[in-house]
């Protein structure tokens, strides 16, 4: 069972380059721009892998009212999901959805 710890933190991206704001509304785990993420967590917001690694954001599929970005890991290859949020780019979206594995 996977435990969810409440962490909003700004941050730069490590893909793009560019600051990201605190999303407010829920946690922060991606950027917003090119939606790239960071494999840190073993359970949501714990900051407990090891891995580092950068997740690529690979595909898109349809999550109750709204979408889950996938990824992979560009360092151990493992596959992760993240919550698409309100302000992230519907082009990146629209791109990464026409996007194979």
């Amino acid at each position: 069972m996977k435990i969810f710890n409440e962490l909003d933190e700004k941050f730069i991206c490590e893909n793009c380059g560019k600051n990201v704001n605190k999303l407010i509304y829920s946690s922060r785990d991606h950027c917003p721009y090119c939606l790239y993420s960071k494999h840190v967590d073993i359970n949501p917001r714990d900051r407990m892998n090891e891995c580092k690694g950068l997740l690529r954001p690979v595909g898109i599929e349809k999550y109750k009212n709204t979408y889950k970005i996938l990824y992979i890991c560009e360092k151990c290859g493992k596959l992760h999901k993240n919550i698409m949020a309100k302000d992230d780019s519907m082009d990146k979206i629209i791109e990464v959805s026409k996007s194979e594995l």
